[in-house]
């Protein structure tokens, strides 16, 4: 009942009021000759901002972001133990430690 309330009302505010929830930036005059300097990308793709952004040369910018993801996808392929539970994997246990403390930053 709490979360079909909770919905009507934000889907109530959506229809009737779009750009009460916007962004304030998306209401500025737009000025084609010239790039605002706090342009930033929303937050699921800062990491690939930031590594592009860290590499002066383009091309050795874009070889960082292909290893980082690269990295990502290759390391449970190269943990070599016979034990294949996550306690004796140490990046498992760090990434799991790490997890815990954004979420309680957070």
């Amino acid at each position: 009942l709490g979360a079909t309330l909770t919905l009507i009302i934000l889907m109530t505010v959506i229809y009737f009021s779009p750009h009460m929830l916007g962004d304030p930036e998306n209401f500025s005059k737009a000025n084609p000759m010239s790039t605002p300097i706090h342009i930033k990308p929303e937050w699921y793709f800062l990491f690939a901002y930031a590594i592009l952004r860290s590499i002066p040369n383009k091309l050795g910018g874009v070889l960082a972001l292909v290893a980082s993801i690269l990295i990502l996808l290759i390391m449970p392929f190269i943990h070599l133990s016979k034990q294949r539970t996550k306690i004796f994997q140490p990046m498992s246990q760090s990434t799991l430690w790490l997890l815990l403390a954004v979420i309680m930053i957070l």
